[in-house]
């Protein structure tokens, strides 16, 4: 009784060809080219499809309003805060903003 159950189980955990295929997918299949790109003859109409309109869509109102968004920033550079920051210390001081240009050449 013991050696019929030790000849079940060595039976039964034994690696067969279907065990080997763990993904259950089969073996890999292999598109062979067709010569046109992306599977379109030339001169046949392309058919959209119900999202594509949908998507294109999207990403046009997206890029708009990143757009505008960067468009309309607001400038933050520390440079432009130190320029302000200096022209209201020199109006408070009461010094001239602005200088005369001269016509010096060299």
């Amino acid at each position: 009784m013991f050696a019929r159950k030790l000849v079940q189980l060595s039976t039964r955990t034994a690696v067969t060809p279907s065990r080997l295929v763990r993904g259950g997918h089969g073996a890999p299949q292999f598109n062979e080219p067709g010569g046109y790109l992306f599977g379109r003859k030339p001169g046949e109409k392309y058919e959209s499809e119900g999202w594509e309109v949908i998507w294109i869509g999207g990403f046009a109102i997206a890029f708009g309003m990143i757009a505008a968004g960067v468009y309309y920033k607001p400038d933050t550079r520390i440079r432009t805060w130190a320029r302000q920051e200096a022209e209201r210390q020199m109006l408070e001081e009461g010094d001239l903003l602005e200088y005369k240009t001269t016509a010096y050449k060299a």
